[in-house]
Formats: structure tokens, C-alpha cells, sequence
């Protein structure tokens, strides 16, 4: 990497498998990183707003996160969830004392009038994250998904179903009237390169491309634009990506994936058990970079983090 030059990168990014990737960025030299995460998970719990995928890269990247399980504090405990349920609440969504914190530190705000963006941005600082951490609406957007039970939250079904539950459709709403925050416009339009992480498409990175604005500022990037699979042999990485996927009708492998970006997605990187799918990436006018993408520990993140950077190299020299 050329050591003068400081490289702006724009990842969009969902919970886990995003964060993953966030913190691999983070770790680069001469690299500034922008994060611009999905809000249609969040929800009122408790009369509280919880914020769960923003909150899952926050607290990765400022080192606080509970590592065992990729989501939530480390050393944390949950007496306010169980007077709760004591007080017979339902407490189906996990939230331990620490993290009530800080739903409360941004509800508060939010009654106030503030900005979610502004306190996304200033809990991220607060909380010693380098990388900015950007919402791409402050408009309220909502993941719901149609199974057999009716039409669910999308935490209903990921936490309270455990994603049993096949799912007949999805919607996003809010979404016909969610404006895009023109912080992530600017960004994506200053970026040198962008990044699509190996989120649930259809329930983390979908909603945000969904906003209006979104998309078309990526296909209008003059950046080159790579997205990572979340798949590996068919399967999702972690979560139910694949599941989905298929009960949607769609291909669930990294061809369905570089098929659902191939607006604006021309590269994506694939693991190397998926080689065979090679010729019908390339044929939907996608590249294809193969490499090991499981991230295990924060040097696979590192690994897979510094392949991005090469690949965004190699573009500069054709």
C-alpha cells in the first residue's frame, strides 16, 4: 500500500458478519473507514429504542464485545431482565444491564429531538471507536417478515422464533418514505472504494440499499464497488441467509449473491470451496476473487481485510 496515501473505504454492513469485517478494516494502516450500518432491525423494547445491528459493530469496534458470542457486552449481567421477568414481562430479547445503558442514553436523546445519526456518531466516539459508524436514514424503517405465524418484527423472528419459521415474504417499512441521510451520500460519492460485507443480503444489506438514494448513488460511484459472500457452500456463514434465500426463491450460494449485487457490484469474493461457480459469476459480468473469507479470529478478519485492499490495488492498475 502506498503508505502516503490514506485509502477511504465505505463498508455496508449488518450485525455480526459485518462487524467481522469492520474490525478487520479498522485494523488497516492509511486506511479510513466509514460504516454505514442497517437500522431496520431496531425496536422499542421496555419503551426503550434498541438498536441492535449498530449497536453489534459499535461495541466490536470500541473492543467492548462480548467475543464469545459476537454480539452484546463482555462481563455482563442481566438483573434488570430478570426483575422484569419477575414482573412478568416478556424478556424474549436479550439485554443485559450494561447494554439497557445505553438504550436509555439514546432514548433519552431521541425524546429530545436529536438526530439518530448524530447520537450514533457521538456514542461511537464516546465509546473510543475510530472508524465513523454512519446510519443511512434517520427516518424509522422496519424489517417484517411473513411466515405461517403472520407478519412478524424481525426480531420476533430472529430471536423470539429462532428463525424457525419459513418465511413467505419480506418487507421493509417506512421504506417508500425513508430519506437518505446526505452524510452517506457524500460518503459513498468521496469514496475510493466500497465494500458490501458478508451480511444477510436480504435482512441487513437490502434495507439499506433500499432507501431512496442508496442504490443509485452506487451505480453511479466511479469507485470500484466489491461485496464479500456470506456464503460458503451454500451455506450462511452464521444466520439464516441461506434459508431465506431459498424460501424466497432464490439461488442460495455466492451466485445468488453476485446475481442480487450485479447492479452495481462488478467483483465479489468468494470462498475458494465455491470455485465452481467461477464461469456463471463471470457470466453475469461479476469478477470473481477467491480466498479463504471464514473469519475466525481477528487475524482472519486482518487477512480477509487486506485482500480488499489489494484487490482495490489491482484496479488502480487495469
Amino acid at each position: 500500500m502506498n503508505k502516503s496515501k490514506t485509502i477511504k473505504v465505505t463498508l455496508f454492513a449488518g450485525g455480526v458478519g459485518g462487524a467481522k469485517l469492520a474490525e478487520g478494516l479498522d485494523n488497516i494502516d492509511n486506511l479510513k473507514l466509514s460504516i454505514i450500518g442497517n437500522v431496520a432491525d431496531d425496536e422499542i423494547f421496555h419503551g426503550l429504542w434498541v438498536s441492535p445491528d449498530i449497536d453489534t459493530i459499535t461495541y466490536t469496534l470500541s473492543g467492548l464485545v462480548n467475543r464469545t458470542q459476537g454480539w452484546g457486552l463482555q462481563n455482563e449481567t442481566q438483573n434488570a431482565l430478570s426483575m422484569l421477568k419477575n414482573l412478568d414481562c416478556d424478556t424474549w430479547m436479550m439485554l443485559g444491564d450494561k447494554d439497557f445503558g445505553l438504550h436509555i442514553y439514546r432514548t433519552e436523546r431521541r425524546n429530545k429531538g436529536d438526530r439518530p445519526s448524530v447520537i450514533a456518531r457521538d456514542i461511537a466516539k464516546l465509546l473510543k471507536v475510530k472508524s465513523e459508524i454512519l446510519l443511512p436514514t434517520d427516518d424509522v424503517i422496519q424489517t417484517k417478515v411473513k411466515t405461517e405465524k403472520g407478519w412478524l418484527s424481525f426480531q420476533e423472528y430472529f430471536v423470539k422464533e429462532k428463525c424457525v419459521p419459513e418465511v413467505q415474504e419480506i418487507c421493509y417499512e417506512g421504506i417508500s418514505q425513508a430519506r437518505a441521510n446526505q452524510e452517506c451520500i457524500e460518503t459513498i460519492q468521496n469514496s475510493d472504494f466500497i465494500v458490501i460485507a458478508p451480511s444477510n443480503p436480504i435482512l441487513s444489506i437490502s434495507p439499506i440499499l433500499e432507501i431512496n438514494g442508496i442504490r443509485s448513488a452506487l451505480i453511479d460511484s466511479n469507485a470500484p464497488i466489491l461485496s464479500v459472500s456470506p456464503l460458503i457452500s451454500g451455506k450462511a456463514i452464521k444466520g439464516p441467509a441461506a434459508k431465506i434465500l431459498s424460501s424466497l426463491g432464490m439461488r442460495s450460494d455466492s451466485l445468488g449473491i453476485a446475481k442480487f449485487y450485479s447492479d452495481f457490484c462488478k467483483l465479489i469474493v468468494v470462498d475458494s470451496k465455491d470455485r465452481h461457480l467461477d464461469e456463471a459469476i463471470n457470466a453475469l459480468g461479476v469478477s470473481t476473487s477467491f480466498t479463504d473469507i471464514f473469519m475466525n479470529d481477528i487475524d482472519g478478519k486482518i487477512r480477509i481485510a487486506k485482500h480488499l485492499v489489494k484487490l482495490y490495488q489491482e484496479t488502480l492498475d487495469t
